[in-house]
């Protein structure tokens, strides 16, 4: 159990009711209203400790160490990490809360890799982006193999990378290429991270969470997130909806994600071909989806007339400059074509022995 010194205040809220009357017996008057007020200011602090305690307390469910993988992604299964509270809210730039949703009810259809070469990297680098932390702060960390569960909301679940030894708080290791030094710089934090280390103090009642990143190998960030209960009252509440759509086996809301998409054509990967009729909520989607195409349309059209004029501007110049941009226009490098057709029908043995097969994708869509 979070907080081990739980029991203490808890057993020193009996002694303070049990001793309290017998100290107002023995003295009289004055001295025994200031003791009595001390001991009530002693209690309420206590008490207040407690319920405290009781709001944040956590415990230890699930050893990694004694587990494999597949076991512990099962495990997964029974309540919202951090990685998923940012897609939950739509901040997360790789998954989306249908695709949570999917992998809390078993309808993902397992991979057979333990994930790309990011989150391949990520992992092994996390000691290497905590040792730094530890070197560049003084602070000295440790790791927590378990999966932490609030007591409280028994479906907000934490892994946490470290904890920080002598302080409240925790450590949160990335790793980023350096297309992504921006999301960095200054005070700054990608939003899905600031929701993830959120995640983790609602979890786990910590004061304040650090995070650590290094950045296209060579440049290092640490930072420290302060508590912010709005903010964690907040995710209580969205974890709470979201998980009432989990037990009731209710799709949530959609979104306009690459992700979320992906997640349909899994969702819905067998068809049929005959026509249904549709409520009439789609005739509202409809006329969206047309309008946007068309003003997508025109967007592009008043792009490419003003990528003229700046063309016909530019002249024989490759390069120009006005007061606020850069503009170029150059030659891109020939890419030379290849005559599959020809190479089918000339040499077909050969062709099909290099033919790699795909499996049909659900992606042709119209609307009219």
């Amino acid at each position: 159990m979070g907080h081990c010194w739980c029991k203490q205040n808890y057993m020193l809220i009996n002694r303070c009711i049990l001793t309290k009357l017998s100290i107002i017996r023995f003295f009289h008057g004055r001295i025994a209203i200031e003791l009595h007020l001390i001991l009530q200011i002693l209690m309420l602090n206590c008490l207040k400790s407690r319920r405290e305690l009781d709001y944040m307390a956590y415990k230890k469910v699930f050893d990694a160490n004694k587990a494999t993988r597949e076991e512990w992604l099962e495990f997964r299964k029974s309540g919202i990490g951090g990685s998923d509270m940012a897609a939950i809210l739509g901040l997360s730039k790789y998954r989306s809360a249908l695709d949570v949703w999917m992998d809390k009810t078993g309808r993902t259809i397992p991979s057979n890799d333990d994930g790309n070469r990011f989150t391949y990297w990520g992992t092994k680098l996390e000691s290497i982006v905590a040792d730094e932390f530890a070197i560049r702060t003084g602070y000295s960390v440790r790791n927590n193999n378990f999966t932490l569960q609030s007591v409280e909301y028994p479906f907000l679940l934490a892994n946490i990378d470290r904890e920080i030894v002598g302080i409240d708080a925790g450590l949160e290791c990335k790793t980023a290429s350096a297309f992504k030094v921006d999301e960095w710089q200054g005070d700054s934090v990608p939003d899905a991270y600031y929701i993830q280390c959120q995640h983790y103090m609602a979890v786990t009642g910590k004061k304040s969470w650090w995070i650590a990143a290094l950045v296209g190998g060579n440049d290092y960030y640490y930072k420290e997130i302060p508590r912010n209960d709005n903010v964690i009252e907040a995710i209580i509440e969205a974890a709470q909806e979201f998980w009432s759509f989990v037990l009731t086996d209710t799709m949530p809301a959609v979104d306009g994600s690459d992700s979320c998409q992906e997640a349909l054509r899994q969702l819905y990967s067998s068809t049929q071909p005959e026509s249904v009729q549709l409520e009439d909520t789609a005739d509202i989607y409809a006329e969206a989806y047309l309008k946007a195409k068309a003003d997508k349309k025109d967007a592009e059209e008043r792009a490419k007339e003003a990528q003229n004029n700046l063309c016909q501007l530019l002249a024989n110049n490759e390069v120009g400059y006005t007061q606020n941009h850069k503009i170029t226009w150059k030659y891109k490098k020939a890419i030379d074509g290849f005559d599959k057709k020809g190479l089918a029908a000339d040499y077909p043995d050969i062709f099909s022995k290099y033919v790699i097969k795909n499996d049909p994708v659900r992606n042709q869509f119209s609307c009219k």
